[in-house]
């Protein structure tokens, strides 16, 4: 997968696992609130290294704009199998959540082409999405709607770099 992603120049990062993605040679690791601490990816990858961490609550936000992350996820916003039994935050927190960081802020939980406008209104402008390509029986054509609901959405809104 490296060098796929080299090949694209779109990082590598390797989920909840620091010594994993420094054995790999990824470009980073994103933590949630039980994994390695950011502190502790930091010291295993470098300064340089992409360390995200995840959010699911106010009280976790104040804690993580503390520490040394190169971004933050909030979220999920919905509730969704890939967080078995992790409750919606809703699409507030995770507004908030950028409103309060200068760093980008990652919206986690069913976003798809039919919700990218409205999250994107909300002020946000960073997206993880999984089923919405994962389950798509035309994951291709599911990617290129989804980039062109975004494109759209960011078209009618002032854009503020995060």
């Amino acid at each position: 997968m490296i060098p796929i992603c080299r090949a694209f120049d779109v990082p590598f990062i390797v989920n909840d696992a620091p010594e994993l993605a420094d054995a790999a040679g990824a470009d980073g690791v994103h933590v949630g609130q039980d994994d390695a601490s950011v502190e502790r990816c930091r010291a295993l990858l470098g300064p340089d290294a992409i360390v995200g961490l995840s959010t699911h609550s106010a009280d976790e936000f104040d804690g993580a704009l503390v520490q040394d992350a190169t971004y933050f996820s909030a979220g999920p916003v919905v509730p969704t199998p890939t967080k078995v039994g992790r409750a919606g935050t809703g699409v507030a927190y995770a507004a908030l959540s950028q409103a309060r960081s200068t760093r980008p802020v990652f919206v986690t939980g069913g976003v798809n082409a039919s919700n990218v406008a409205s999250l994107v209104t909300a002020g946000l402008r960073h997206f993880v999405v999984v089923r919405a390509l994962t389950e798509s029986s035309t994951p291709e054509r599911s990617a290129r709607d989804l980039r062109h609901a975004l494109d759209e959405a960011l078209s009618t809104v002032s854009v503020e770099p995060t």
